[in-house]
């Protein structure tokens, strides 16, 4: 997707229809869209999101409230108003116009009504001639650029750091897979087996009796596992609504006055707990990496035994030779002539003598090689030495954590005990709320493990049913058909889940490393991006050769969510240039970012205004003035191919005008209004070298 322009036109502080901005692509691949508060930055990046999906960014209020209010107020009772947002973008070859559309009115008793916003496009053919698209536009977005994904292109800078939350992370797994064209394959396993369900339940007509038996059993036990299926996906968003809930009280109770700095102290006490339980779960992954690696060494103790008896028997029989080779015979033989100088004619003693060397001579080879096992069995016993030593310090680390962990719990137990028993009653109730929750979280998280084992039970069962099922004779020839095609849409699904899980490790492992270059080039902490096996990203330090979770500041979520979303689209492009997967067009990403420098210091700012141009092929930048300082703009101008500004009307008679100096000339940021209404203009920058 390339963005060609957007026309905004009674759209929130846009009254009638302002300028078409046209947005830059190419080597200057950078608009940049100046704008005070209030001004209308924030309103412009949601008009594309409003277009596009009819969604809005957390920032953006008064959803409901989209025409401009003095359009309304010099309109008529009952004459309706249009506020529209028209953006023209090219795909794949082909340009499309799209214009959503909504009106408002007056009644008679100055009330105002919104109607139902619509959605328009048009398709330019290759003749230049516009024509309306042969399905429904919401089909041909979501497809070029799905709606699931669209948060992670069209965003608030200063509320970036939300894509890394942890009540988000689920959100970047499935938004990673539909960008890589995962969702292709789990579809195609999803219609596979919808398939065989299809062909089972034919099957079920015409097979025999012991076959119509095992399949009815399959079929009951399938229905316990949709039961417990839909039973995880319940049990998920209990645990989303509880953990918004304790996130809730646990503010309350942080903001709760008194309470001596229980609340403080509990908060950063979880936060260890986090972090130790963290490092515990880091200490058993290295052991077991451990284990699986070089585990295996600790069994050869027998066979290098029995290998150093061998080898020292064959010494002591003289069968090993040390020093004799065959090549050294062979070349006294051919110059019949020893090195003491007997001569070795044919035939003669002396001859025979050396020969006999020869058949010694035969296992010098094998010396040799017995030589270096043994070398490498040393190297062995030593390694298994230093394995067990690395066992020993790993489960003595992980005896250390889990007793820091049982300490922090008992002094959180102890502060959660005051707040239960505090006098003031606000506070108790909180705390109690609290334990509520967590006990709830405890039961959910229990069930959700009971459950997990009943489906792995059950998906045994189903699989030795399958085998019973394959065993079965087919007299008939449908009988015989039917199960081949059982079988064969069976093979095609697990080797598509095959491949699924293979795309992804591979993905994965190429994105982290990605996103952990990208992280390192604008931060200066020695932090590392993580991701686990669902796409969760987190942020690590290494200390002591283990990784330990990192609480991090708002400033680090903004870098870390900055080069996620630049290794998405470093890596899907570069990606879709080496597969066939069927997933969003990866040619062009644009990226639309309201203030992205809002919370960051000098050295960051700096260093995410140089990084940004690079990560999409069209960036639109929507900026204050302060925000557009000197690290800001030296780093940026050189990408700059197009610029505008947002010149802002006040009816305020004592407003204080303000304004912003671009290529040489002044461009107004805040000026009088010239009538009682408060309204916005785009101005173009007019630069000679655009």
């Amino acid at each position: 997707m390339k963005l060609i322009s957007i026309i905004l036109c009674n759209f929130r502080q846009f009254y009638g229809k302002t300028p078409e901005i046209v947005l830059a692509s190419g080597n200057r691949n950078t608009t940049i869209i100046h704008g005070n508060n209030g001004a209308g930055k924030t309103t412009i990046m949601n008009s594309f999101t409003w277009v596009l999906y009819e969604k809005f960014s957390a920032a953006f209020a008064a959803e409901t409230q989209l025409v401009n209010k003095r359009a309304i107020t010099e309109s008529k009772p009952g004459k309706a108003v249009a506020c529209w947002v028209e953006i023209v973008f090219e795909h794949d070859h082909k340009r499309y116009q799209v214009k959503r559309l909504c009106r408002a009115s007056r009644n008679e008793e100055n009330e105002i009504e919104h109607g139902q916003s619509q959605l328009y496009m048009q398709i330019a053919g290759d003749d230049g001639r516009w024509s309306p698209p042969p399905e429904h536009p919401d089909d041909i977005v979501g497809r070029i650029l799905p709606e699931s994904l669209h948060r992670y292109f069209f965003f608030d800078g200063e509320r970036i750091e939300y894509i890394v939350r942890d009540d988000r992370k689920s959100e970047i797994a499935e938004a990673t897979k539909e960008l890589l064209g995962i969702e292709v394959l789990n579809r195609s396993v999803r219609h596979l087996g919808q398939a065989k369900k299809s062909l089972e339940t034919d099957l079920r007509l015409i097979g025999n009796p012991e076959t119509k038996k095992l399949l009815k059993e399959k079929n009951q036990i399938e229905q316990e596992m949709n039961k417990l299926l839909e039973r995880k996906k319940e049990i998920e968003e209990e645990l989303e609504h509880h953990r918004e809930l304790k996130k809730g009280v646990s503010s309350r109770l942080l903001e709760s006055k008194g309470a001596e700095g229980l609340p403080q102290q509990r908060e950063k006490l979880n936060v260890q707990i986090l972090s130790l339980k963290e490092q515990i779960v880091q200490a058993n992954n290295g052991l077991k990496r451990g284990i699986s690696t070089r585990g295996y060494m600790v069994f050869l103790s027998e066979a290098i035994a029995k290998f150093r008896e061998i080898f020292s028997g064959l010494k002591e029989k003289g069968e090993l030779q040390i020093g004799i080779k065959r090549q050294f015979v062979e070349q006294l033989l051919e110059k019949e002539c020893c090195i003491c100088g007997a001569e070795l004619a044919i035939a003669s003693p002396g001859r025979k003598l050396v020969e006999k060397w020869m058949e010694k001579a035969v296992v010098g080879d094998v010396e040799e090689t017995a030589i270096r096992i043994s070398v490498q069995m040393d190297e062995v016993e030593k390694q298994v030495v230093e394995f067990w030593e690395e066992v020993d310090r790993q489960k003595a680390n992980i005896e250390q954590v889990r007793y820091q962990l049982s300490q922090v719990e008992n002094e959180l137990e102890e502060v959660q005990k005051k707040l239960r028993n505090y006098p003031d009653e606000d506070i108790q109730k909180l705390q109690k709320r609290l334990d509520e929750i967590e006990v709830k979280v405890g039961d959910l998280n229990r069930e959700t493990g009971s459950n997990a084992l009943q489906l792995e039970n059950l998906k045994k069962e189903i699989k030795a049913l399958d085998k019973q099922i394959d065993k079965q004779q087919m007299n008939e020839l449908k009988q015989a058909l039917a199960q081949r095609r059982i079988t064969a849409t069976q093979d095609a699904i697990e080797r598509l889940i095959e491949v699924r899980s293979r795309l992804e490790k591979q993905f994965r492992s190429s994105l982290e490393k990605r996103v952990q270059e990208l992280f390192s080039e604008i931060s200066f902490t020695p932090y590392i991006p993580k991701f686990n096996e669902n796409y969760e990203l987190s942020l690590v330090e290494n200390t002591g050769g283990e990784d330990a979770l990192v609480a991090a500041s708002t400033g680090e979520n903004q870098i870390l969510s900055l080069a996620f979303i630049g290794s998405i689209i470093d890596e899907v492009r570069a990606w879709s240039q080496r597969n066939t997967l069927m997933g969003p067009d990866s040619s062009t990403f644009p990226i639309v970012m309201d203030s992205p420098f809002g919370s960051l210091d000098e050295i960051y700012r700096r260093r995410i205004a140089k990084t940004i141009p690079q990560l999409a092929n069209q960036l639109i930048v929507l900026v204050t003035k302060t925000q557009w300082r000197g690290e800001v703009a030296e780093e940026m101008t050189d990408y700059i191919g197009r610029e505008y500004v947002l010149s802002y009307n006040s009816p305020k008679p004592d407003c204080k005008e303000d304004a912003i100096e671009l290529g040489g000339e002044s461009y107004a940021l805040v000026r009088r209004s010239p009538n009682e209404f408060e309204y916005t203009e785009v101005l173009e920058v007019d630069y000679d070298d655009f």
